[in-house]
């Protein structure tokens, strides 16, 4: 992977080579709202892709999946409000708010309807945004998902007890046990550092915020709205999102079908990134015929 820069200040680590594939990191200021960082990559034709990281993390957390995608495969690697390289706001880390920056960002780059690929907390902000905005979805890939993040108690235990309390600056213990729990099996130990890194760019307050946000927006009975081809991803050994919550997806996502990976954890894009990366470019050519005979 080769990496190249655009309007884009400040040092960031390089991304690890790969395949040859051009990739392009980028920042852009949305009118009104905040400056994100992105990373791009693929072609101009096609349906494009923007993917989603789930909380903490940014778009690092899909760097394992970039060099296994088709080069004609545009994607747009977002880092949201709060985390990474993006602005850092006082506010607006609710699901409804990470939307509205997605449509401010298609906005700007002129996309007018894409698939969404969104893992964990990328994945409410991906149903989000396809409840608000339908008209501009092509299609869902959601990984590590459930109708609604506050309702499992392990995972509210761990919001009271771990999240509430973080002052900043952000112990490197809790950011490694929190992307560790997200492993079913060990990952590079250099990568599993990159995505430490990242998370000790999120302050406390956006840690405490973020994880309310999708915790405490229950919407899940408005997801019978989605209609565009949906792609579920579940690790079987994910340790916050269970099978009972995918065949709940299942039931409220009329379109949806399930891919499960059975040796993976919530993380299975960096457990198994060429097989994501497999299952991902498959289904974008699918929700791309699908929109195409709409």
């Amino acid at each position: 992977m080769l990496l190249a820069r655009a309007t884009c200040p400040g040092p960031s680590p390089p991304a690890p080579e790969g395949p040859s594939m051009k990739l392009t990191l980028r920042q852009i200021q949305l009118p009104g709202r905040v400056r994100l960082e992105f990373a791009e990559q693929g072609g101009r034709s096609g349906t494009p892709v923007i993917a989603l990281h789930g909380v903490t993390d940014s778009w690092r957390s899909f760097e394992p999946v970039l060099p296994h995608l088709p080069s004609e495969l545009r994607v747009m690697a977002l880092t949201q409000r709060g985390h990474g390289d993006s602005d850092k706001p006082a506010g607006g880390y609710r699901p409804a708010d990470f939307a509205a920056d997605i449509a401010a960002f298609m906005d700007v780059m002129e996309i007018e309807r894409a698939v969404l690929v969104g893992h964990s907390m990328g994945s409410v902000n991906a149903m989000r945004f396809a409840i608000d905005h339908p008209s501009r979805v092509a299609g869902l890939l959601l990984a590590g998902t459930m109708p609604w993040f506050g309702r499992p108690p392990e995972l509210m235990a761990y919001h009271r007890e771990q999240i509430v309390p973080l002052a900043d600056p952000v112990p490197d213990t809790v950011a490694r046990d929190f992307q560790q729990s997200t492993l079913a099996r060990p990952i590079a130990a250099s990568m599993l550092d990159r995505f430490v890194a990242e998370s000790l760019k999120v302050p406390a307050r956006v840690w405490r915020a973020s994880f309310a946000g999708f915790t405490d927006d229950d919407f899940s009975l408005r997801l019978r709205e989605i209609e565009v081809p949906t792609l579920i991803v579940w690790g079987r050994h994910d340790a916050f999102c269970s099978a009972t919550d995918q065949e709940a997806m299942l039931g409220l996502i009329r379109t949806a079908r399930l891919v499960e990976y059975s040796d993976a954890g919530h993380a299975m894009h960096w457990e198994e990134p060429q097989r994501f990366a497999l299952d991902l470019s498959r289904f974008v050519t699918s929700a791309a015929a699908s929109a195409a005979l709409a």
